[in-house]
């Protein structure tokens, strides 16, 4: 799992101060209540956003059922799928409990990937690790053993 640990946010968004200052520059925090909804699947991606605070939960729509995908917390990227991929988010993202996310503005990133090409590539790296840590966890789960509750044996 070392192989796929999260990499520091400063490393990943870390380029020359000509792409980093657009991205600072039109970068914005959001707030939101728990309840809201931050964004829906497949809608248009804003951008990409960090989580501040907060907890958030991930869900989307597969097969005529809604799946939890998991939680976001503090320090997370959000959607690096979407703003690396077809600009359409992949699920559903709405506020736990009260949090504040940071968006950066889809054009400032596509503007500092033609500044910087490096940056995209560590971003799809991290969606890279991002998509094995999913498959592990999901293995993981498939194969723990499951306690049988006794009593619907009886």
């Amino acid at each position: 799992m070392t192989t796929v640990a999260a990499h520091p946010l400063a490393e990943l968004l870390e380029c020359p101060p000509t792409a980093g200052d657009v991205l600072n520059e039109l970068s914005r925090c959001i707030a939101f209540d728990a309840g809201e909804v931050v964004f829906r699947q497949f809608g248009p991606c804003k951008g990409l956003y960090v989580v501040v605070s907060g907890n958030f939960q991930r869900k989307a729509e597969r097969l005529n059922s809604r799946v939890v995908l998991g939680q976001a917390r503090a320090g997370d990227l959000v959607e690096l799928a979407a703003a690396l991929g077809d600009g359409n988010h992949t699920y559903t993202l709405s506020a736990v409990t009260p949090g504040t996310l940071l968006l950066l503005p889809i054009d400032a990133l596509r503007h500092a990937f033609e500044n910087y090409p490096p940056l995209r590539m560590r971003l799809l790296e991290e969606l890279a690790r991002e998509v094995s840590r999913a498959y592990y966890a999901c293995m993981i789960d498939r194969v723990t053993p499951r306690r049988r509750n006794r009593l619907a044996t009886v």
